[in-house]
């Protein structure tokens, strides 16, 4: 029988309940299967909180430490009956706790934090939720076993931060390592080099990694469990009755993530879409005995009546504007542009050129560092260097988006209609998805008349 993994995130971490429903649904599954967790809420914001006060004062280390012994211990007396049990595992997060603050105290006293040093320390929190969590389940009767991505190993290209893991050489150990018939409990966000460092698969990465070792394992599927209803066709507290989406393409599920909707990350849908490994959004909070999905991406492209499926938003994009007469055309200034922000470590998320500005979409914590790169590249042909960061970008994603007559009419009219400019469009980029810029005070309205427009009827 294939193994199910199955994704638990941080908002399913937050208090007692969650935690003790979380065990409910696993027990219903009732078969051998991977669990992959995160960290408790809030926990990998405060390990970044805390090493750059680390740097400063040692006593920053103690404080750190003691404010996760309070909360693991916390999880653990609120979960275990047994005290038996609460002293074994309270035993085994004081040592985790103890490794974490070695490194933190070399932090200290070399007055940096090193990347690979960084990814180790911000990878302990799912370290300590895989934990906590295999022991409620050992005490609950459950045959489970901690694996941590390291004694697999789960090998990545070495990248720290942003890895990727290597498929090819991972495979098999993890195949081997999770071969037995039993639950298997498994830290996200982290991978390891092929020499063995720590490497993070990006913030948000426990998604990513569940998706991997999916993969690796040749699933029945990546079951994915959130304290939401699945993709909902908007934002619920921006419109009035948005609809749940039951079934979606795994392009459509990518291109949602990409702009903004929380549901999956980004990368989640990389690894399973060249494999056919379905992807199943189960809601915990709805959960009533049954582990039937809200809403399962796979391979299947369906086109629904209103063409759009839904329309989310993102923040996180700002432009940066290079203005001057014939710069789209001058030869080499978008080529100086590009690599410099490459050698500054700098993402484009897309270019968007004419004949006199060449506009540059990046992630709203780039975009001051980013200004001062092109700003000292000193560019004869730019006359003008402006960042435009108050700018919410919207996406309307659906199955033959670009082949019916009349969806973008439809679109912008509704935009027309309630008097919101659109500062900038990107439609064809994608065969699914069309996106679009307006200043953030019009994010709100837009979504809603868009949504209206569409899904109202």
């Amino acid at each position: 029988m294939k193994k199910v993994v199955a994704k638990f995130g941080g908002s399913n971490l937050k208090k007692k309940e969650d935690i003790q429903k979380l065990v409910r649904v696993i027990k219903t599954y009732d078969r051998p299967m991977v669990i992959v967790v995160s960290a408790f809420y809030g926990i990998t914001n405060h390990l970044i909180e805390s090493m750059e006060g680390v740097k400063q004062d040692q006593s920053n280390i103690e404080k750190l430490v003691q404010f996760l012994r309070e909360l693991k211990k916390e999880a653990i007396l609120e979960n275990f009956d047994d005290k038996e049990w609460q002293d074994k595992t309270l035993n085994a997060v004081q040592s985790r706790i103890k490794e974490l603050s070695r490194y933190l105290t070399g932090i200290h006293y070399i007055g940096d934090v090193p990347e690979f040093v960084e990814d180790v320390i911000l990878s302990y929190g799912e370290r300590l939720s895989s934990l906590v969590l295999t022991s409620i389940l050992q005490s609950k009767g459950i045959d489970a076993e901690e694996a941590l991505p390291e004694n697999m190993p789960l090998v990545t290209d070495g990248e720290f931060g942003n890895a990727t893991v290597d498929f090819d050489i991972s495979a098999p150990n993890v195949k081997k390592r999770l071969s037995e018939n039993k639950v298997y409990v498994v830290p996200g966000f982290y991978g390891v080099s092929e020499h063995g460092k720590v490497t993070l698969l990006g913030r948000g990465g426990s998604d990513y990694s569940a998706a991997a070792l999916a993969r690796c394992l040749d699933a029945e599927s990546l079951d994915v469990w959130k304290d939401v209803d699945g993709f909902m066709s908007a934002d619920p507290k921006l419109v009035n009755k948005p609809q749940r989406i039951t079934h979606l393409s795994y392009t459509e599920a990518a291109e949602l993530s990409y702009f903004g909707a929380s549901i999956l990350h980004p990368r989640t849908v990389e690894p399973l879409k060249e494999v056919g490994i379905p992807i199943h959004i189960g809601n915990i909070d709805a959960f009533e005995g049954s582990v039937e999905p809200r809403t399962v991406v796979h391979g299947e492209e369906t086109v629904s009546d209103c063409i759009v499926k839904s329309v989310t938003y993102s923040d996180d994009f700002c432009i940066l504007k290079l203005r001057g007469a014939g710069v789209g055309l001058k030869k080499g200034v978008l080529a100086k542009v590009t690599v410099a922000l490459d050698k500054a470590g700098i993402n484009i998320k897309s270019v968007i050129t004419s004949q006199i500005v060449i506009n540059l979409l990046l992630s709203a914590k780039d975009i001051k560092r980013a200004y001062a790169v092109v700003e000292s590249l000193d560019l004869s042909a730019v006359t003008e260097l402006i960042a435009s960061e108050q700018i919410s970008t919207i996406a309307v994603v659906g199955e033959g988006l670009l082949d019916r007559p009349g969806v973008a009419g439809r679109l912008f009219m509704s935009l027309a209609k309630k008097e919101i400019n659109v500062q900038m469009i990107v439609s064809g980029a994608s065969a699914v998805a069309s996106y679009f810029m307006v200043a953030r005070d019009d994010r709100d309205m837009a979504i809603d008349a868009i949504h209206e427009e569409f899904f109202a009827r």
